[in-house]
């Protein structure tokens, strides 16, 4: 068993196993960050619900508030911070309520976390999720707070209970941590060397998932082309990709992240033949700039890049590609800079997440010379942000008058009430609004249905069809959806505020 950090206050609690120190107790989980975030949020609720915990319900207080934090933008601290200090009076006024933080901010801190807001209960870290329902009760038992950080990964969380935020699809982890050594990322320190899953285990977790109603699933991994690594199979992925095309009733496959430097032709073929995987990739650029790559310590180059995109676009011509940039690295020039407006026209991506540099402590990134004035970084940012948002709507109105296949989603569109839409994704990955009418609607569209419709609008960011729908399929997904929408609504994993009162 790996040793704690001296600043840990509990030996290990890795015990899962159904207990009922919770039993009645209704919780909330606000979640921030990325796709794994998400994903451990559900792990985080299934090993509560196991430990005798519910969801508190709509028009319930909650006694358990867990926050699942993020560490990698620069306001994470102090978002996390804001959001804690509203609960204090709260806390003064309910003692039983108990608060816990974890996830890579919790990794980070450690017991700084209480000893700013000595009112948590509870911090566990990355590598200990299943920890958290002994966490708490020793913390209810002995009237302190708890802190439990491991240093290494003793139990793949997919071995843990979920429960799922949606039941027509689901992520679906391969690998956690990262072997990559990106200046400006503070992930691998949080989340450790990465360690992947053995396919069958993958496998029978996404049949699983189909079972349960599941028509789409998105494998995940900090760099899913690396899979394989530390069972020595280079093709792992690619198997994998064409492993998840022979099951049955699974109608769509994605994947997020994969990296540059391991992007094998092998993946695009098996992205190209394999009738569910959907022609839709995200690939982070980051520069487009070689010197500026270099000094992220990201080993490729634009030329690098653009090949897998001239490829990828070769064996798939209707492929949308996504990628992430950073604007203002340490040292970037305006001439750096223009070397990523280039490679932004030339790979013509769909939809690009941009981001301010930020310095996070602890990564090499945060002590290098010639950080960027604020202004110097806003005006690029805006430039990049005007070009790609008319590359976006100059593809989007491409697809006017052409028809595609929407499985529909729940929440994706927030302005559905209002204009009497629904939202959904097509099979490339964009949101498409529509409109639930015609003569070939079969009853009430559901999330989890899958509709086709004809585009006849366009925006930077998504589509619209607002004519009639052209077909609907009423599906498992939609079955499944619909016996749980049927259910008491409950407010178990979210990513807002949350919902309590404050004293008074």
């Amino acid at each position: 068993m790996t040793s704690l950090p001296s600043d840990s206050q509990t030996a290990p609690a890795t015990d899962h196993a159904p207990r009922n120190g919770g039993a009645g107790r209704r919780y909330q989980i606000k979640t921030y960050g990325c796709q794994m975030n998400v994903h451990d949020s559900e792990r985080l609720a299934g090993v509560l619900e196991a430990s005798g915990y519910r969801s508190a319900l709509e028009d319930e207080e909650p006694d358990l508030i867990v926050f699942n934090t993020c560490a990698v933008r620069e306001n994470a601290d102090n978002k996390l911070y804001g959001n804690l200090s509203h609960l204090a009076p709260v806390k003064r006024a309910n003692p039983d309520l108990q608060i816990a933080v974890g996830g890579c901010l919790a990794q980070k801190d450690r017991s700084t976390i209480v000893d700013k807001a000595p009112y948590v209960d509870v911090v566990f870290g990355t590598h200990n999720v299943g920890s958290l329902p002994t966490l708490l009760d020793r913390a209810r038992h002995n009237q302190e707070a708890q802190v439990e950080i491991l240093e290494a990964l003793e139990e793949f969380p997919s071995a843990l209970p979920a429960k799922r935020d949606a039941a027509y699809a689901g992520w679906v982890s391969i690998s956690v941590g990262c072997n990559n050594t990106c200046t400006f990322c503070i992930v691998p320190a949080l989340r450790g060397r990465e360690k992947d899953r053995r396919p069958g285990d993958v496998l029978a977790e996404v049949q699983a998932l189909v079972a349960d109603g599941a028509l789409e699933v998105t494998l995940l991994g900090q760099n899913v082309n690396s899979y394989g690594v530390s069972f020595g199979e280079r093709t792992a992925f690619s198997q994998l990709l064409k492993s998840c095309g022979q099951i049955d009733g699974l109608e769509r496959v994605r994947f997020t992240s994969p990296h540059p430097r391991d992007f094998t032709d092998d993946v695009i073929e098996a992205m190209a033949t394999t009738a569910n995987v959907c022609h839709q990739l995200h690939m982070p650029l980051q520069s487009g700039s070689a010197r500026v790559l270099r000094a992220m310590r990201r080993s490729y180059r634009p030329d690098r890049y653009l090949s897998i995109v001239r490829k990828v676009r070769e064996a798939m011509p209707d492929a949308a590609l996504t990628t992430d940039i950073i604007v203002g690295f340490p040292g970037e020039t305006e001439e750096d800079f223009q070397q990523t407006l280039d490679v932004v026209e030339q790979s013509q991506f769909a939809t690009a997440f941009t981001f301010q540099y930020s310095p996070r402590p602890g990564t090499p990134a945060a002590t290098m010379d010639d950080q960027l004035p604020k202004e110097v970084v806003q005006e690029r940012y805006e430039r990049l942000v005007k070009l790609q948002n008319q590359i976006s709507w100059d593809l989007g109105k491409n697809l006017i008058g052409t028809e595609t296949e929407v499985l529909v989603a729940d929440g994706e569109g927030r302005k559905d009430k209002a204009t009497d839409r629904m939202s959904g994704r097509g099979r490339d990955g964009r949101l498409v609004h529509f409109t639930p009418i015609g003569p070939r609607v079969d009853g009430a569209v559901r999330p989890g249905d899958v509709i086709t419709t004809r585009i006849t609008q366009a925006a930077p960011h998504h589509l619209v069809a607002d004519g009639d729908v052209l077909t609907h399929r009423r599906t498992r997904g939609g079955d499944a959806h619909e016996a749980r929408h049927n259910a008491p609504v409950e407010k178990g994993v979210f990513l807002a505020m949350p919902t309590v009162r404050r004293a008074t």
